[in-house]
């Protein structure tokens, strides 16, 4: 990220314009420059008014850009005129190469305009001669045109998804915009139309053709073809098992553009999917303008004047009689739902002063009345039904076998089980909650209406109870308990 820092700089604009020159020197086969070099070319190639360096900053402008590592520093001893000269060596800058790539990077986000995306058309015809002059070298075994077919291969795909992303991309921006104006967008429409029509023709008539070339190619041995690139890779830097990975992936990569891998679809197939879709989006993009074109006012015009005249308000009263007088909230009821009674409550009185009126939820939520349709299907699972069934009866049965426990045993000189607990628990709530002596029953299987339940007695006593269960001791202060 140090070699962005030129273009985020003070002097932002004096950096540029030296790199500029390096660029300009770089084309006319000029790689090392001094910094007079610099004055001149940028006295040539920068206009007028433009604001450029002095000759006097333009040697610190170098240094700084040396030190962020855009520009690499050497000695030139052959522009000294005297020995002092000599001893004290001219400095002479050239780009460094990850240099030249932020450089290049900044300078094409600057230089980007909309109008020139296209989609390479023409790149296809090129596709179909490399496969299948490819597939002849490759049966050959000429190694060096493997090499050159393949690097052409893929510099013509690179190209083509870079052009087909910035083109769909801008293209985006074109239909969700709310500021184009008709004018602007049926001055072009018919040929960024018979633009897509016509590649979206091309790409169907040549993907076939494509297919039929890559078959060609693998009949010939496909798996010979990163080995011979790799030989013939001039990256003589890269080890041969590096190159060699490198070329199979790029390979594979042209595989899945042409035919796809498995059952997902080509990118070609994508890319033509992806050109229908945006002939569909432009044709109800320019329906939409044709539409406005002929109304003569906008919705979204409207909605704008609007909000201006609710930022201009003098008022938060004046502010709701506009909200009131343009969605027209004082006069209609809620959802054209009269009240029952229309003498008390009129339709012509407002929201803000009438009670509220009861509307069915369908009405509410998506502003449509309830209508009589098919009753809707029972979902019945008689094996969820059946278990939740047993659960109750085996629960009933555990509890009609603890209260015939607590019956016959007592609650003295023994412990309760936790299902007693539960029942003695149960029958000391019914009968405290009256807050007298009482006696309280419950059933032990309320199911078959037996006699064989559990019957609680409490009485007021001198002394406290004391029952010991699983769960602690239970103190019953001033109570005696009777269980039968």
């Amino acid at each position: 990220m140090r070699l962005f820092s030129f273009a985020t700089a003070e002097k932002r604009t004096h950096y540029l314009w030296v790199l500029r020159a390096f660029d300009q020197a770089r084309g006319n086969y000029t790689v090392l420059l001094h910094a007079g070099d610099v004055h001149t070319l940028l006295a040539r190639l920068a206009p007028e008014d433009e604001d450029v360096p002095a000759a006097a900053d333009i040697p610190a402008l170098l240094e700084q850009l040396h030190l962020w590592g855009v520009l690499e520093r050497s000695y030139d001893g052959t522009r000294a005129a005297t020995l002092a000269e000599y001893r004290n060596r001219h400095y002479v800058y050239q780009f460094t190469q990850p240099g030249y790539r932020a450089f290049r990077a900044v300078e094409d986000v600057l230089s980007a305009r909309g109008e020139d995306v296209s989609l390479s058309r023409l790149a296809l015809a090129d596709l179909l001669a490399d496969l299948i002059e490819l597939a002849e070298a490759n049966a050959a075994g000429d190694g060096e045109l493997v090499y050159r077919k393949l690097s052409r291969l893929d510099a013509t795909l690179s190209d083509m998804a870079e052009r087909a992303a910035r083109f769909y991309l801008v293209l985006g921006d074109l239909v969700r915009t709310t500021e184009v104006t008709p004018e602007a967008f049926l001055a072009q429409k018919d040929a960024l139309l018979t633009h897509m029509r016509e590649f979206s023709s091309d790409l169907a008539r040549y993907a076939p053709k494509l297919a039929a070339a890559l078959e060609r190619v693998h009949a010939t041995g496909a798996d010979r073809l990163p080995v011979l690139a790799a030989q013939h890779d001039e990256r003589v830097l890269l080890p041969v098992e590096e190159r060699e990975a490198d070329w199979r992936a790029r390979w594979l990569g042209v595989e899945r553009w042409f035919v796809g891998v498995g059952a997902a679809p080509s990118e070609a197939e994508r890319l033509r999917g992806a050109t229908i879709n945006a002939i569909s989006a432009v044709l109800s993009l320019l329906r939409r303008l044709t539409e406005q074109r002929r109304g003569g006012v906008s919705r979204e015009s409207q909605l704008r004047h609007l909000a201006g005249w609710f930022a201009q308000a003098p008022s938060e009263d004046a502010a709701h009689a506009l909200f009131d007088a343009v969605f027209d909230l004082g006069r209609p009821r809620h959802f054209s739902v009269p009240h029952e009674d229309a003498d008390v409550v009129p339709v012509t009185r407002s929201w803000w002063e009438a009670p509220p009126v009861e509307i069915a939820r369908t009405l509410a939520e998506t502003g449509r009345r309830p209508a009589a349709g098919a009753p809707g299907k029972v979902q019945r699972n008689d094996a969820s039904v059946r278990r939740l069934r047993e659960a109750q009866l085996e629960k009933q049965r555990r509890r009609a076998a603890a209260a015939k426990s607590l019956a016959a045993g007592g609650v003295r000189e023994r412990e309760l089980s936790e299902p007693e607990v539960d029942v003695l628990l149960g029958l000391l709530d019914a009968a405290l909650s009256a807050r007298v002596p009482v006696s309280g029953r419950v059933r032990g299987d309320g199911t078959t209406a037996t006699q064989n339940g559990v019957k609680i007695t409490l009485r007021p006593s001198g002394e406290s109870t004391v029952v010991r269960t699983a769960r602690g001791r239970l103190y019953l202060d001033g109570l005696a308990v009777e269980v039968q």
